[in-house]
């Protein structure tokens, strides 16, 4: 059998552009392979620009935590495509947990696409989601949950008709190209996954997005639940603290560092409220406690990554790459400056659509420099002295590296240091692969 890459490559050769958001192409796909996407458990919608992957990745730990099987799909991958399809998978103890699907069990779904394409040009990602929506008919699972590619109102997942839940996480300015230039424009689309009648969790958002998701789920009779009036989450005394109209939640902080994630997971937690099971406190604890999100102020310790840093360097990995995410990180580097003081040092690479000054613009007076590099084996990438010189623009001191390893190399000896890698999840996934290949 030909490997799922060959397979992939063979199905969107057609497909004239990268992204190219419209919806008839799969539901017609869809309809020829007699509509997997309609046989699916309860699933869960989750749109936003900011905190999708971890809120994600917190509903499943808490699910499984109370023992239900959970597929998930998710985008982009870091290391290896299969990292985008996680499959439900009972253990001979009888617990449940996930998996990433396997080479067979992908390639066998994307033939099944290929066999029915015809002449429709499909994209990259609308393959993927189509081999997702198999998959998860094909294997038993409790929940589905589903995060959107790029937007919502036409993005590939948007196929669901009737979702148990849907979420909106905070949504800021990005992939403006594709879902307009405001604020506005941007919250209309990812507003395009409520569904009549369908609850939907959302998340702490401006005044003028939170109008917008209003006026939809107004014209739709969705019922919202919303951060900061519906339910509220905050730190007290070193503890998570949950509370809505059912009552409080004293839990502990969540495994994943930053402030910026105990929204993420007072989302998840809500969203638990509107889907038929059950699941404690005692699971939602365990969820926190064993949530696992990699590139998210993901900890570098040992590998080839910190051995190319001067001894005693702190290294941590993050794939946030739009303003919001600057301002997030900032936030979490700036609390790890309280506890513990280190000179920071950020090395970034990121794509050519991305709002470069507007991400670094929250570092200035925090970070001491920045080293752009480039972002191995993606042409759209920016060239790193472009990068730098935005980076000189939002107020820090820049300069350019060939390669993360030798941004590394350059660093000063003299004191311990705090690095920050940031910028792109596809320069996470770079890392993590070099991180990787000694365990192979």
């Amino acid at each position: 059998m030909d490997s799922s890459q060959d397979i992939l490559a063979r199905i969107t050769a057609q497909s004239p552009d990268r992204i190219d958001l419209k919806i008839d192409r799969m539901h017609e796909i869809l309809e020829r392979l007699g509509n997997p996407h309609l046989a699916l458990p309860p699933v869960v919608h989750v749109a936003g620009t900011n905190g999708k992957g971890s809120t994600a990745a917190y509903i499943r730990a808490m699910l499984e935590a109370a023992g239900y099987g959970v597929h998930v799909y998710t985008s982009p991958h870091l290391v290896r495509f299969h990292e985008r399809f996680r499959l439900a998978e009972t253990a001979d103890d009888g617990s449940v947990a996930s998996r990433d699907v396997t080479e067979p069990e992908l390639a066998a779904a994307l033939l099944e696409c290929e066999a029915v394409k015809g002449d429709i040009a499909i994209t990259y990602f609308e393959a993927a989601t189509v081999a997702a929506f198999i998959l998860f008919a094909r294997f038993p699972a409790d929940a589905v949950i589903l995060e959107v590619g790029l937007g919502g109102r036409l993005d590939a997942t948007n196929v669901i008709d009737q979702p148990a839940a849907t979420i909106i996480t905070p949504i800021s300015l990005d992939h403006a190209e594709y879902l307009g230039n405001s604020l506005e424009r941007i919250a209309a689309e990812k507003a395009g996954i409520l569904k009549r009648n369908v609850p939907c969790v959302v998340a702490e958002q401006t005044r003028e997005v939170e109008r917008v998701i209003d006026r939809a789920a107004a014209r739709l009779s969705v019922p919202l639940s919303i951060s900061g009036q519906d339910w509220h989450v905050g730190e007290e005394r070193g503890r998570l603290v949950f509370e809505d109209e059912r009552g409080l939640m004293d839990l502990p902080l969540p495994r994943l560092p930053g402030r910026h994630q105990f929204e993420n997971a007072g989302a998840a937690i809500a969203t638990l409220r509107h889907l038929p099971f059950i699941v404690g406190e005692d699971a939602v604890t365990a969820g926190l406690q064993t949530v696992d999100w990699p590139a998210r102020m993901q900890p570098i310790v040992g590998g080839p990554i910190s051995d190319a840093a001067p001894p005693g360097t702190e290294i941590w990995l993050d794939g946030g790459h739009n303003p919001a995410a600057g301002e997030a990180l900032a936030a979490a580097l700036a609390e790890l400056e309280e506890r513990r003081p280190r000179p920071l040092i950020l090395i970034a690479g990121m794509l050519e659509d991305k709002d470069w000054g507007g991400f670094f613009t929250p570092f200035e007076g925090l970070a001491r420099s920045v080293i752009a590099v480039p972002i191995p084996e993606e042409g759209y990438g920016v060239e790193p002295e472009t990068l730098a010189r935005h980076a000189r623009q939002a107020g820090l001191a820049a300069e350019t590296a060939a390669d993360i390893g030798e941004a590394l190399a350059s660093l000063p000896r003299s004191e311990p240091l705090r690095v920050l890698i940031c910028g792109s999840l596809y320069l996470a996934g770079h890392v993590l692969k070099v991180q990787e290949s000694v365990r192979q």
